[in-house]
């Protein structure tokens, strides 16, 4: 046993306070920032209130005695053993469901219930990959699972937030190299396990969460990353254990772990709002802040001779003033000015920012002196820095906690972060920052020297040290340092006291690690890792820099290079006999290398144990320094009127928000946030909540699909859930986004969204004579990926085509926006822009629909992929992405995919095919492109009619001028053959057919050949001789061949005349109109397309109008969809 430890030795102390110093970051160079004036140090004590409330124990074995990191057992799948009545069982594991329509049965039930399902949703990824290795220990790294061998703990790092252990691993399983630069593997904040390589998880699991993740520490060989273990007491230290660590691909543990603590608060604490958001009382009243002074200076909002100043905005609301909102908003703005609990929906393109910005005009006017700031959130960094921007506008000295910002003109500036370093707060009087740095830096030199004998790299483990911690006696200790005189005496080179008693029976140990090389093997780019770089950004939170990729603190490195030679058959027994010597040179020279190891193993358990005890004051001492630098950013954020975060900053740091007891809190994007970070926002001081969003785009990410849908119901937010339980709201109705032609495409979603004047001055899609949208049609069969993702070649290869094409009729690349649905389609698109001959050096913006939420651009063009035999169209049947997809664009908007497919599955996409069908008509099989310049129509139907409406060019011979211009016009542009007749600056028009660019005119001919093109002919006796060898080609028959191509081509004119035609009749029988339909049905009765009914979804939320009869023809054409959904919440 350890039972005394000496903490410091004169060789350790040497240069402690050199490497201490040494690594304290310095204050960063003060940035040029709105001038603060410093606060007064006026100690605020909620800080400590609140962290003590929450660290009370419960009675109970509850869900509020549980720590938020998973224990051991949870990750293996044990029941466990601090609390059996949590739910988990050997077999199974029960999650509670999520209650959508009707009020809960109690605040506990309402808060354990999204506790326990959001826990689920964090831990359950883990669990699964710990399972699926269990049981395949040899497995390599798949689609949910990444698997690092040979892991082994090298160092230690104290930092401010935790001690951290350094461990470096190989990447054998992953079999290609690692783009770390754009990979969402072990980022910061993500959950490890990790099993000693001889157990594989039967027994044993140590669970763990990544502290950081260097770029230079992850491309070295072996990579090396920081684990910050889940308890002290887990801690590992010794350096020649081998471990196997695993991670989930999904999840993302950070963006839980402080929700989960927020909610166990919250029980603690008044629920405010909990008649709505609990009981569902659906009249809503008015903010306590208004009842006491229910007036507002409106002069922001509306125009007047008059302004209107001092306005009571409950029973004198301006009803005649002129305003840039339109009613809707105005609506929606009173509301959110009147209403305690504020719910505000806007559809795409209605100005919810603007209404919240303006808001925000009005309530900033209304701030006395002394209020408490107005909190202002939202579910992306993005969305927040968008927000701010309006804010900053009229309210400069806001301040943004979080160190993720891509604003560095207006919004770096005014982090937490900038504004302390600016203002150089000294240490509270009486606050806990100075002693908790005092305590920390006495911690540190005491770990140090418990870690010493795991420093050394040239020795085995002292026979002092085994005395020390009791392991042999003094008479044992004698004799070994007797021997090794002697073995000296006797003429070897001198040696410590354990080299000279092992001998030969000492041997390394070596951490061999292979060099990895995979040549042009590299894995596939994750697509979500910027979203997850904002996430792990928040890990630091409101307290740190930028630099939140490298952990700040001493390093100890920890070597231990020898152990003893096994022998076989030695059992623990037969050492323990063994040391019953006193003189340890009695023992046998072949034992002597197991009773080594087994003093060695004895020693780093002792050393541990005394480490892990004092690593346990260390975590206590680490939350005062938390608490102590709370009480500082307290005072500087008390001054300011606006505080903006992400909902997971708010989280994290709730304990510093809700000291400054703010009344009003806004979340941007509250649709898109789970309901467990709204929840965690409702701080004892709320007097206002405000939400704004779109149930009906997408919805809060879940990392376990299953919970999603019923019966848990994870995806629903609380915005939506509000809405379908009849909690009173507003909605934007007036769009100014879509053109019309576009807009109309969503109203199966939104049937009363009207168009904002704006809308209809729009200019044109280049290139498609007025077609600004348009649904094309194929039957190409989709595909998997190797990530089992869906794709569809042709359809890609046809989307590049048509890109090109409209960059080539005057579109800016960066104004065309690539969607799909599926990350492997979108890796094909982006490959093909990237590879094709005319778009070299553009920029393509080609996502994934779900990360595109907010965005918008000029064109839009939608793969939806889905062909197959099934009727199985996947996400295409989620209508809240289905929204998204139709309506990022502004002037030109084109579909494509299997349109018969999507309507025998789907009744939204059998909707939304009608509309297209109705005048003017927007959907077929062949996609409609015009020249611009005469107005010549030409119908690609497949990615081969790109290259074949002018493959005729080749077949020609051609003259000199010719053959250059072809060179630098590709064969990929589709060609108008009608004359040009461009007016050129030397006032003649162009002799050139159109597609021929640059243009030439008749004064050319007197200038020579050299002056028809920009480009300077080749004259070389090389490109004389191979012309004149064409044009003798020519001359012996070469033109027979022509003319006959040229035949033939008029042949196929008179085809595609023809085709062009019959495509006409068949999309009318296929999409609907009344011509085409009655010559092929006689009854009237079968004439009816479809009607509009309600459809009830019961125990799920809502209703909504769906269309019930659908279209039928025969069998080739569009089946009877057999069943509705039922299930959808709306």
């Amino acid at each position: 046993m350890l039972t005394q430890v000496v903490y410091l030795s004169e060789e350790l102390n040497a240069n402690l306070r050199e490497r201490w110093t040494g690594s304290v970051p310095t204050p960063s160079e003060p940035s040029p920032v709105t001038p603060t004036p410093r606060p007064r140090l006026i100690l605020n004590q909620h800080i400590r209130e609140y962290v003590q409330a929450a660290s009370k124990p419960v009675t109970t074995g509850s869900w509020l005695s549980r720590r938020e990191i998973p224990t051991s057992a949870e990750i293996l799948g044990k029941a466990d053993d601090v609390d059996n009545d949590n739910g988990y069982d050997d077999d199974e594991l029960e999650v509670p469901v999520n209650v959508i329509r009707g009020p809960w049965a109690s605040k506990e039930d309402y808060l354990s219930g999204h506790y326990e399902l959001l826990r689920e949703d964090a831990v359950a990824p883990l669990r699964d990959a710990v399972a699926e290795v269990k049981e395949v220990p040899n497995m390599i790294d798949n689609q949910a699972i990444c698997i690092y061998e040979n892991v082994r703990i090298v160092g230690m790092t104290f930092t401010q937030q935790g001690i951290a252990a350094r461990v470096t691993f190989s990447l054998r399983r992953a079999g290609k190299k690692i783009v770390w630069e754009q990979s969402k593997r072990l980022i910061t904040g993500n959950m490890v396990a990790l099993t000693p390589t001889r157990d594989m998880f039967r027994n044993e699991c140590k669970v763990a969460i990544v502290a950081a993740r260097p770029l230079a520490g992850v491309q070295q060989s072996p990579a090396e990353i920081d684990l910050f273990f889940a308890t002290p007491e887990e801690i590992e230290i010794d350096p020649q254990v081998e471990w196997v660590m695993v991670e989930a691909r999904s999840g993302y543990f950070e963006a839980y772990r402080h929700t989960l603590l927020a909610l166990q608060k919250v029980m603690r604490e008044r629920f405010p709002l909990s008649e709505h958001l609990v009981n569902i009382q659906p009249e809503v009243g008015m903010p306590g802040y208004i009842e006491a002074n229910p007036f507002a200076d409106l002069s922001s909002v509306f125009s007047a001779d008059k302004p209107p100043e001092n306005v009571h905005i409950l029973d004198d609301w301006p009803q005649h003033l002129k305003t840039e909102l339109d009613h809707s908003q105005l609506s929606a703005l009173r509301r959110i000015l009147t209403k305690r609990l504020a719910i505000v929906q806007g559809p795409p393109g209605t100005g919810k920012t603007h209404v919240s910005v303006m808001a925000l005009k009005v309530l900033l006017q209304g701030m006395a002196p002394g209020d408490p700031p107005i909190i202002l959130t939202a579910q992306t960094n993005h969305a927040l820095d968008q927000l701010l921007r309006h804010v900053a506008a009229f309210e400069p000295d806001f301040i943004r906690l979080g160190g993720r910002t891509l604003d560095q003109d207006i919004i770096k500036r005014r982090t937490l972060f900038e504004v302390r370093s600016a203002l150089s707060m000294p240490n509270i009087p009486g606050g806990m920052k100075g002693s908790a740095f005092k305590s920390m830096k006495d911690l540190i030199k005491t770990l140090t020297t418990i870690l010493e004998p795991l420093t050394i790299d040239r020795e085995p483990l002292s026979a002092n040290l085994f005395l020390k911690l009791g392991l042999i006696n003094q008479d044992q200790h004698l004799s070994l340092e007797k021997g090794a005189r002697e073995w000296v005496r006797l003429g070897q080179q001198e040696a410590g006291p354990m080299v000279a008693w092992l001998g030969d029976q000492l041997v390394g140990v070596e951490s061999r690690y292979q060099l990895e090389d995979y040549g042009f093997q590299v894995e596939e780019v994750d697509l979500e890792f910027e979203q997850l770089k904002e996430l792990e950004a928040e890990t630091k939170g409101a307290t740190d820099d930028d630099d939140f990729e490298t952990l700040k603190g001493p390093y100890v490195a920890l070597v231990e290079p020898f152990t003893g030679r096994s022998s076989r058959g030695v059992m623990e027994e037969k050492v323990q006999l063994l040391l019953k010597n006193h003189d340890l040179w009695k023992i046998p020279e072949g034992f002597r290398g197991s009773v080594y190891s087994y003093l060695q193993q004895k020693a780093k358990e002792a050393i541990q144990r005394e480490f892990r005890r004092v690593a346990a004051t260390y975590s206590k001492i680490m939350k005062d320094l938390k608490v102590g630098k709370w009480e500082v950013d307290a005072l500087i954020l008390q001054s300011a009127k606006v505080i903006g975060m992400t909902t997971t900053g708010l989280s994290k740091n709730r304990g510093l928000v809700a000291s400054l007891k703010p009344r009003i809190i806004l979340i941007e994007e509250a649709a898109e946030t789970l309901e467990g970070l709204v929840i965690a926002a409702c701080i004892e001081s709320l007097e206002q909540l405000i939400l704004v969003g779109d149930h009906k785009q997408l919805r809060g990410h879940c990392s376990v699909q299953e919970l999603e849908g019923a019966p848990y119901y994870l995806g629903v937010s609380m915005f939506e859930r509000l809405v379908c339980n009849g909690i009173e709201y507003s909605m934007l109705t007036r769009q100014r986004r879509m053109i019309p032609e576009v807009r109309r495409i969503l109203a199966p979603i939104y049937e009363e969204l009207q168009d904002h004047p704006s809308v209809l001055e729009r200019p044109p899609v280049p290139g498609m004579g007025g077609v600004n949208s348009f649904f094309f049609s194929h039957n190409w069969r989709e595909s998997d990926d190797s990530y089992t993702s869906k794709c569809n070649q042709s359809e890609a290869d046809m989307i590049v085509r048509f890109f090109d094409y409209l960059v080539r009729n005057g579109m800016d690349a960066k104004d065309i926006t690539v969607l799909t649905f599926y990350n492997g389609q979108r890796k094909m698109i982006l490959r093909g822009l990237k590879t094709h001959p005319n778009l070299h050096g553009c920029y393509f913006k080609v996502v994934t629909v779900d990360s595109y939420q907010g965005e918008e651009n000029d064109i839009v063009l939608l793969s939806l992929v889905r062909s197959n035999d099934r009727q199985n169209i996947g996400f295409l049947s989620v209508e809240n992405r289905v929204c998204v997809a139709l309506s990022r664009s502004q002037r030109g908007f084109y579909m494509f995919g299997n349109a018969i497919n999507l309507c025998r599955a789907s009744m939204l996409w059998w909707a939304i095919v009608q509309i297209m069908a109705k005048d003017p008509r927007r959907v077929g099989f062949a996609l409609p492109l015009t020249c611009t310049n005469h107005g010549r129509k030409t119908w690609i139907r497949d990615p081969t009619d790109w290259a074949t409406n002018n493959a005729f060019l080749a077949d020609v011979v051609l003259e000199e001028r010719e053959v250059e211009s072809l060179a630098r016009f590709s064969d990929d542009l589709v060609n108008c053959h009608m004359p040009c007749e461009r007016a050129l600056p030397c006032g003649h028009r162009c002799l050139e057919v159109c597609y021929i660019q640059p243009c030439r005119c008749a004064c050319a001919k007197d200038k020579g050949k050299e002056k028809l093109r920009a480009l300077p002919p080749d004259h070389s006796p090389q490109r004389g001789s191979a012309l004149a060898e064409a044009y003798q080609a020519y001359a012996n028959g070469g033109h027979i061949e022509d003319d006959a191509k040229l035949a033939a081509k008029a042949v196929d004119y008179a085809v595609q005349e023809r085709q062009e035609k019959s495509d006409e009749v068949m999309a009318k029988a296929l999409f609907g109109g009344d011509a085409a339909y009655s010559s092929s049905h006689g009854s009237e009765d079968e004439k009816k397309v479809a009607e509009l009914v309600d459809i009830a979804r019961p125990g799920k939320g809502g209703s909504r109008r769906k269309w019930v009869e659908v279209f039928e023809s025969d069998s080739s054409v569009v089946d009877r969809v057999s069943k509705l959904p039922t299930s959808l919440l709306d």
